[in-house]
């Protein structure tokens, strides 16, 4: 499958510009390591460098398996439209998927951990990982979401509590930052979700659910972080003016 001439992937583009053009590669470069959420600045080559891949053969692989024409549908949202979309097909996710895996891996950690003692340090990520993004989900529901849907209906620049829409997505990004690390551990114990040869069902269910969980979250991030973010803070910069 090729691309048109205009349409194909370089070594210079960002991150941020194969997933935002190319959506459906999002599970491919999960499994090259390259995060598109937290680094999406970085252009092919510099993230293929630091991963130690040939960035010409990742370029190749990314414009083989990339659809023809596809765009991302949240490019082209409202800042009301892409609020909702996060929060009905993401945080609604999340919300159900967190408890339901930290059920999961008790259950497996309690019958595997003597012989597999790594389980041990995942759960206490994983646990990391919840403990990071249910409070971020709350915050950003109920404080930084209304107000840039208020953003978007507004004549005039509103006046917050918390300053500028900037200052709260300043900390919404930190926080983001931080559950991306805390992912790349999980994908580092899990080696990439890798069951063992004696897992389960149990086991493999979980490893699975762990790494959906993960794919989702970083497109998840991506979505906020380049687009969202940075169109809210513009409408508030265009009301300023």
């Amino acid at each position: 499958m090729t691309t048109t001439q205009n349409d194909t992937i370089t070594s210079s583009w960002t991150l941020n510009e194969v997933i935002s053009a190319k959506p459906n590669l999002a599970a491919r470069m999960e499994g090259l390591g390259l995060d598109y959420c937290c680094h999406g600045n970085d252009t092919l080559e510099q993230a293929c460098a630091a991963a130690g891949l040939d960035v010409d053969q990742v370029t190749a692989t990314l414009n083989q398996d990339a659809t023809p024409g596809e765009r991302a549908p949240w490019m082209t949202m409202s800042l009301s439209e892409l609020v909702e979309h996060v929060v009905t097909v993401h945080h609604q996710y999340l919300w159900e998927e967190l408890p339901r895996l930290g059920a999961l891996m008790a259950k497996v950690h309690m019958v595997h951990g003597d012989r597999h003692p790594e389980l041990g340090e995942i759960r206490k990520v994983f646990e990391a990982i919840r403990a990071e993004l249910e409070p971020h989900l709350m915050k950003e529901e109920r404080v930084l979401f209304p107000k840039i849907k208020e953003l978007e209906a507004a004549s005039d620049a509103p006046r917050f509590p918390f300053g500028t829409v900037d200052n709260p997505i300043s900390v919404m990004t930190s926080e983001h930052e931080a559950a991306g690390e805390l992912l790349d551990r999980l994908r580092q114990l899990t080696k990439s979700y890798q069951t063992p040869a004696d897992g389960c069902a149990s086991y493999q269910a979980l490893f699975a659910g762990l790494e959906r969980m993960a794919m989702d979250t970083h497109l998840h991030i991506h979505k906020e972080n380049h687009r969202l973010f940075p169109a809210a803070i513009e409408r508030e910069r265009q009301l300023s003016a």
